[in-house]
């Protein structure tokens, strides 16, 4: 019995020995870690973050240069060069009289003023906000995404007010 018994004591031992080293790894596991701001784990600054943001988004666009600010007030002659070939939002205004027309693939939101859509053929302009097709004549909502499928279309004041309209477009346009 006496052997038994050392027999359960050394195996009781055994696993409080292994229990507690196991503990001991557990607890001080955390602290082989470096700590933030060592020579191990450098704290990063704002500056250096963005930088190195700017160098990755300077390698993937391949800007090919802008074609220019246009400020919409070409006469719309056929020679002209046309403005807003770039991807960015552009704000232009169209005085009263006269309409911008949107290339082909171009955008335009009107921000200010109440507009109507010129169109010279049955089909319209696609409103993407409302899901709906403006065709001529038809008012364009403010604030409102509106496609140009093709070329030839484009967006005019409304004829009952006095003001003009103040767009942004994305693509190519001519004020005529």
């Amino acid at each position: 019995m006496n052997v038994k018994r050392f027999s359960y004591s050394a195996l009781i031992a055994a696993v409080i020995v292994a229990g507690g080293f196991g503990l001991y790894k557990t607890v001080y596991a955390d602290a082989s870690t470096a700590a933030p701001g060592s020579t191990d784990d450098p704290i990063v600054t704002k500056s250096y973050v963005d930088q190195k943001i700017a160098e990755l988004l300077g390698q993937g666009t391949g800007n090919g240069g802008s074609t220019g600010s246009g400020n919409g007030s070409s006469s719309g002659s056929a020679g002209e060069a046309e403005n807003g070939q770039g991807d960015a939002l552009e704000v232009v205004n169209v005085p009263f009289g006269k309409r911008i027309m949107v290339n082909g693939g171009g955008e335009l939101v009107v921000r200010v003023g109440k507009a109507v859509a010129y169109t010279t053929d049955a089909n319209g302009l696609s409103d993407l906000t409302a899901g709906a097709d403006l065709t001529n004549g038809k008012p364009v909502p403010l604030n409102h995404l509106i496609l140009f499928p093709r070329d030839g279309r484009g967006v005019e004041p409304d004829p009952n007010q006095k003001n003009g309209l103040t767009v942004l477009v994305r693509g190519g346009y001519r004020v005529e």
